[in-house]
């Protein structure tokens, strides 16, 4: 056991501001890493791109404020309709929330950073640049015109022969990485890095509505990401999914989409109502009424949204029981978000209501969600849906909900953590212009297009006919179009104002329960001195100076500083103490990765592939230096965090970050493996034959491809019970091993591949197959990376029988593909004889 010398504080923070904070200049915020940078520039990006978005529905709505107006041509309308859709889904939405919760977790958890800051800054530069690829299309002439929600075939090559559609598909999926990344962030922070004391129990709502919400994530964007693949090799490599002439199936799109799209309204909306709860159990003076409620009906809400896609596809044709079904789960998941209405409704009834900022903006979102809601029901009743689809009332229902369900919630968080971000107070009476704004030129807005909608116009369409009768309606909407947007740009501005010359503002202002009131400001990079440890659900209001007395008492973490930022682990359901978590500093590594991913893939949309190929090259390396350089790798195994107490590094800890980390990437790629298996049943129902040439496989080549890769993950299993022994030798014979035997397999089956499917461009068929084929060798491929990167890591000495952390990733990857590949080899090999 180490000694734990005396604590001095004055010494202490001294110390942990030189460890912790960002390195000067220019250089230090490309470098930067902290979870407070990086969730700052989150929002900030994200209010950047709704001032965009914005501008971008001012020119729609002048184009529909009289029939017969010629501010945008027909494909220049479409343009801007798409992007106008894309930006405020996918870089305005989802981003700003995460941006949130970045900033705040940690802060609101007890906890001095986020587990893996380095994924944290390469998750927002590829936000960024997949935002700033997106709109590089406008310089070349090529912008992507097909929808926000691109269905083929009008997106695919025949129709739209140009970059645009390549834009959006790789933009996209680049923005999306920042999302992935987030949720895997986000999860092993609200699961492994609570305070002491903070159980499972207790964490504050806001962590809940995140955690549910990040899972969602991991669940709901794979769909997304393999269409969005699937139809970008279909068109630079002619392989078949969507076309129906070669088996292909265009609904296929619409359901891998939607299985992405109807759980993305509840993931922009939940981190939403997250910020509800916060501001109103604060502004309530009270703690939130039904607390357990209101978990149960948010994990509730996350399990239903994912049975509702086709409540976006009532129109397609499909049976009518499945209408029903998916009907009935359209209002049935009503029933958990009312819990949540009236849970705040019955707080504020309860407590004594302070009508700040923060509140006008909330009590704006309750009229508007409310309404919102009302119209989602309507539409899940398949009849109404009927005469209502792709009418304009779909487009005042989807904005009731996001803007209600979303903009006005992340005002009020705006408004309500703006003096804990800058210590100042932002300008009521800007504030409450801005509101009045907003809330007035939003009804004023979208309250006409519900009747312009039942009056027959439908959306997406430049113009429309003088006989309709709905000039009058559309100009109103277009004039209140244009003070919602000043109403905005005052808000935005009010918060630029109130970093630069805002009025000082005192310590927690407004009375609130929750950790990050406790933090003094400047807010110091690394949060707290010393980690509190925490009794009930509101801390603050059962020990106003909780943050002063644990760095005074010089607690958990609150001894010398080291030369390594630390952050305590604790324990998934008790929050007990179980690891010391060395994370990384500033670095370059991360905008070095995001930097290559975007000229790889600008070559790609180039149609440069074999330069894109070699660029995977200092791409695997920039990730080799990141690998190498994570956290401590010589770490003790044990580390002093307190008086009289040491705990595992977690290079030594079970219950380590990296390996919840490897747990949730594993169920985002499982879900994205589910995607293309649903894919491959979906083309067969539709398929009058499958395969369409009759099957004639390599069963030799078949059963040796198998043979090797199980025995190739025996190996590793092997190699993993000698370094149990202490054996380390036995453990790098074993992944040695491995690697040669899981190059035999990727020879093998590509032998009997070529016995089982024709050229993938022939047949819906030869493409899907092929294409799982492809998806489990790149796993394969990546194991056997892992496998050398862990060989080169036990040959240095840094693991033991002790530190197994890097190993046990390394197996459980392994047994992954394994199983991967088995249920792909049923599919590829064995499924087509049982037809």
């Amino acid at each position: 056991m180490s000694a734990w010398p005396p604590f001095d504080p004055d010494r202490e923070r001294a110390a942990l501001a030189r460890l912790w904070d960002n390195r000067p200049g220019l250089w230090g915020q490309l470098t930067a890493v902290n979870h407070s940078t990086i969730g700052l520039r989150y929002v900030a990006t994200g209010l950047a791109f709704l001032l965009v978005g914005g501008m971008l529905s001012m020119f729609i709505r002048l184009q529909l404020a009289w029939p017969g107006a010629q501010v945008l041509d027909p494909q220049r309308y479409n343009q801007f309709v798409t992007m106008h859709g894309t930006t405020m889904m996918f870089l305005f939405a989802v981003p700003i929330m995460e941006g949130f919760a970045m900033y705040l977790l940690p802060k609101m958890l007890g906890a001095r950073d986020l587990p893996f800051p380095r994924v944290s800054a390469f998750g927002y530069w590829c936000y960024l640049f997949g935002g700033l690829f997106l709109y590089s299309s406008f310089l070349f002439g090529q912008v992507p015109d097909g929808g926000w929600f691109m269905y083929v075939p009008l997106t695919g090559a025949a129709f739209s022969p140009g970059m645009g559609v390549d834009f959006w598909l790789i933009g996209v999926t680049f923005a999306e990485i920042a999302a992935v990344t987030a949720a895997v962030e986000l999860i092993v922070a609200i699961l492994v890095t609570r305070a002491p004391g903070m159980s499972i129990q207790k964490m504050p709502l806001f962590a809940w509505y995140v955690l549910v919400t990040a899972f969602m994530i991991a669940f709901g964007f794979p769909p997304l990401i393999l269409a969005s693949v699937l139809l970008e090799i279909e068109r630079a490599f002619g392989f078949v999914f969507f076309e129906v002439a070669r088996g292909g199936d265009p609904l296929l799109w619409q359901h891998l989409f939607w299985l992405f799209g109807h759980p993305e309204v509840y993931i922009i909306f939940l981190p939403a109502a997250g910020v509800v709860s916060m501001v109103v159990q604060a502004f309530a003076r009270r703690p939130m009424v039904g607390y357990s409620a209101i978990v149960l009906a948010v994990v509730t809400t996350g399990f239903l949204s994912f049975g509702l896609w086709v409540h976006h596809m009532f129109a397609v044709g499909i049976p009518l029981l499945a209408l029903g079904f998916f009907s009935a789960a359209s209002m049935a998941v009503a029933i958990p978000t009312g819990v949540q209405v009236f849970a705040w409704i019955a707080t504020l009834w309860a407590g004594r209501p302070w009508m700040r900022l923060p509140m006008l903006h909330i009590m704006g979102f309750f009229v508007v969600f409310v309404l919102g809601g009302l119209t989602g029901v309507m539409l899940a009743l398949v009849p109404f849906d009927w005469q209502a689809h792709d009418t304009h009332f779909v487009v005042a229902h989807l904005h009731y909900v996001l803007i209600g369900g979303m903009m006005f919630p992340m005002f009020a968080g705006l408004y309500y953590w703006l003096p804990l971000a800058s210590g100042r107070m932002p300008s009521e009476a800007i504030g409450r212009a801005g509101f009045w704004m907003v809330f007035a030129g939003f009804n004023l807005a979208f309250l006409p297009m519900h009747l312009t909608g039942l009056l027959g116009m439908p959306r997406r369409v430049y113009t429309y006919a003088p006989e309709l009768g709905v000039h009058w309606l559309n100009l109103l909407s277009t004039a209140a179009g244009f003070l919602l947007a000043f109403g905005i740009v005052a808000i935005v501005a009010d918060v630029w104002l109130c970093f630069r010359a805002g009025r000082r503002g005192e310590r927690n202002p407004w009375r609130a329960g929750t950790l990050e009131w406790a933090l003094p400001w400047p807010v110091p990079m690394y949060n707290f001195a010393s980690v509190p440890v925490v009794d009930g659900r509101d801390p603050l209001w059962e020990r106003p100076r909780i943050a002063e007395d644990s760095a005074r008492m010089g607690g958990l973490l609150g001894g010398p500083a080291l030369a390594h930022r630390e952050v305590l682990g604790t324990g998934v359901l008790s929050a007990a103490p179980e690891q010391v978590i060395r994370v990384s500093s500033s670095t370059v590594l991360p905008l070095l990765a995001a930097l290559d991913i975007a000229a790889l893939l600008a070559c790609f949309i180039a149609k440069q592939y074999l330069l894109s190929a070699l660029l995977l090259l200092p791409l695997l390396a920039v990730f080799a230096a990141w690998l190498w350089t994570t956290g401590d790798r010589r770490a003790p195994a044990r580390l002093p965090a307190g008086p009289a107490l040491e705990l595992p590094s977690q290079y030594a800890c079970r219950n380590a970050p990296g390996w919840w980390a490897l747990v949730i990437a594993l169920l985002i790629d499982g879900s994205l493996f589910a995607s293309l298996v649903f894919a491959y049943f979906y083309l067969w129902l539709n398929a009058p034959a499958w395969p369409p040439g009759g099957f004639a496989p390599d069963w030799g080549a078949a059963i040796l491809a198998l043979a090797l890769l199980l025995a190739a993950g025996g190996a590793v299993h092997a190699g993993m019970r000698g370094l149990s022994r202490g054996d380390g030798r036995r453990l790098r014979a074993g992944l040695a091993v491995g690697i040669a035997l899981g190059a035999g397999f990727l020879v093998a089956h590509a032998r009997a591949m070529h016995a089982v499917a024709s050229a993938p461009a022939t047949h819906a068929y030869d493409s899907v197959t092929w294409t799982l084929a492809g998806f489990h060798a790149v796993h394969v491929a990546v194991a056997m990376l892992i496998a050398a990167f862990v060989w080169a890591r036990s040959h240095r000495g840094h693991v033991d029988a002790a530190r197994t952390l890097e190993p046990r990733i390394a197996a459980a990857f392994w047994r992954y593909a394994i199983g991967q590949g088995a249920l792909a080899w049923l599919l590829i090999h064995v499924f087509p004889v049982t037809l």
